[in-house]
């Protein structure tokens, strides 16, 4: 299937999904448990509920009886950071080679067969899992679940299919990569920012080692690393975990627990001084600035991730917000300016800053203005109002993603997968609520310029290319070089400027 890129998301919640009518039936959650008792003011959002099976396998449903739909969600913890030295890729190839056949789902079925029921299926891989879903009618998640339960347990990948799929792959990479260079500019800034890390290394792989990517490859990948005790299942929709627990023992169950590997990628280094890639393109028309820093991920730092989360909503989230209102609104050196932080990561995750210069506005002066927003908001911290405004904002979104089908499924699984824990979502509001002006200042000095030893952070430039000095001819002789435009050509093929 297609690569997706998962979205930067604003805040923890705000997931493109779509939203349903209002019900009259209120969702009920789950006992209390003893932890819950101890914090009695702590509010769950979702009222998920979960299990764990004999077999390893762990579900969580997360119940929302609005419509007589499910969105069925398969995760695997595996991903680009567990790939063999020399096979960048092949978490992303396997996941295309999912759909190439298993013991009873013929190659190319899987999606048939989802169609046929009414459904859409899709897949995605990132750095640290890979996850199979499905949107259908609740009647028919048995189905789904027979299907996956199948190519969990094996795969059957006729070689000519696997040769086939790897050179899909290859053009794949070549349109959504090469041929874009803010893509380029992505991927060559995560390779500065995560030396001899697996996180430097593009999910899609390597051009040069997709193509010796073979299907022992696949088969090895998939046999060491796709196991029911290696997977959290996770339903979203119109289920009760008790109604739908004898259907997930009866398919899911019924695979064999294998013993994983251990993930162990290497710790990430720093790199002294300052890393700095400018990028110049006659594909690009927008110049964009650029920085991207390596901070603490849920999994590595709680509180902190937390507080980083509402540091994003202050310093990004509308009009008013800290980039835009001075950049944009005041000091109109800029069209576009923000900052995303992702907190699921296994290793350290990666916040973002960005600016888009105005016309005639050199990228410098935006690069040095931008830097000195982050300088006065970690020094002089944020204001009653922000603080209270931004946590609004925050818990108002969490609210709605409560009407959400596949939106609680992706958090839920991205959560799980990279480290966290069931709480870490359900509590999620409280949590930001707990959040002080102090916890903002402290996490802020994250964000300020990379220098000296610091060497957490890359900053990139995207530029057009500079246009051609004006070549005199014999007969022009007195002709001088033509100024450079302050705009390149038009190119209807060329790739969109973004952060």
């Amino acid at each position: 299937m297609k690569h997706i890129l998962i979205p930067v998301f604003i805040g923890f919640f705000l997931i493109p999904s779509p939203v349903w009518a209002q019900s009259q039936t209120a969702v009920q959650p789950p006992a209390a448990t003893v932890a819950d008792t101890q914090l009695p003011q702590r509010t769950k959002i979702f009222g998920a509920e979960e299990a764990t099976l004999p077999n390893g396998l762990r579900v969580v449903v997360i119940p929302n009886h609005r419509a007589p739909v499910v969105s069925h969600m398969v995760w695997y913890r595996v991903g680009a950071i567990d790939e063999p030295a020399g096979q960048s890729g092949i978490a992303h190839f396997l996941e295309h080679l999912m759909f190439k056949g298993s013991e009873n789902v013929p190659p190319g079925e899987f999606s048939k067969r989802v169609r046929a029921m009414g459904g859409n299926d899709n897949a995605f891989t990132s750095q640290d899992y890979t996850a199979y879903f499905q949107s259908i009618a609740a009647d028919r998640l048995e189905d789904v679940m027979a299907m996956e339960a199948d190519r969990m347990r094996g795969l059957t990948l006729p070689p000519d299919q696997v040769l086939s799929e790897r050179d899909v792959v290859l053009e794949e990479r070549r349109q959504n990569t090469d041929s874009d260079p803010n893509a380029q500019m992505h991927e060559q800034m995560r390779n500065a920012l995560f030396p001899g890390h697996p996180y430097g290394i593009p999910v899609i792989g390597w051009p040069y080692e997709i193509a010796k990517l073979s299907r022992e490859n696949a088969m090895d990948f998939h046999n060491k690393r796709y196991a029911p005790n290696n997977a959290t299942v996770v339903i979203s929709g119109d289920v009760k975990l008790a109604d739908i627990l004898p259907i997930i023992e009866k398919t899911y169950g019924v695979v064999a627990a294998r013993a994983v590997p251990e993930r162990t990628a290497p710790p990430v280094m720093n790199v002294p001084g300052e890393a700095r890639i400018i990028m110049q393109s006659d594909r690009v028309h927008q110049p964009v600035f650029q920085r991207m820093i390596r901070v603490p991920s849920l999994r590595e730092n709680r509180n902190d991730a937390i507080a980083l989360q509402v540091a994003e909503s202050i310093l990004s989230d509308g009009a008013s917000s800290r980039l835009y209102k001075s950049l944009v609104v005041e000091q109109k050196i800029a069209v576009g300016a923000g900052f995303s932080y992702t907190p699921n990561a296994w290793d350290d995750a990666t916040a973002a800053l960005y600016a888009i210069p105005t016309d005639g506005v050199a990228m410098d002066a935006v690069e040095a203005a931008t830097d000195a927003i982050i300088a006065t908001f970690a020094r002089d911290g944020v204001t009653d109002d922000e603080l209270a405004t931004a946590k609004i904002r925050m818990k108002d979104s969490a609210a709605l993603a409560r009407d959400s089908l596949q939106g609680p499924a992706m958090i839920f699984g991205q959560t799980i997968t990279t480290g966290g824990t069931i709480d870490d979502v359900e509590y999620w509001a409280d949590d930001i609520d707990a959040v002080t002006a102090a916890d903002i200042k402290r996490v802020a000095q994250y964000l300020i310029k990379p220098t000296g030893t610091h060497g957490r952070g890359v900053t990139g430039w995207i530029l057009p290319a500079p246009a051609p000095d004006k070549i005199i001819t014999e007969d022009e002789p007195d002709a001088a070089p033509a100024a450079a435009p302050t705009e390149t050509p038009a190119n209807d093929n060329a790739a969109e400027a973004k952060p």
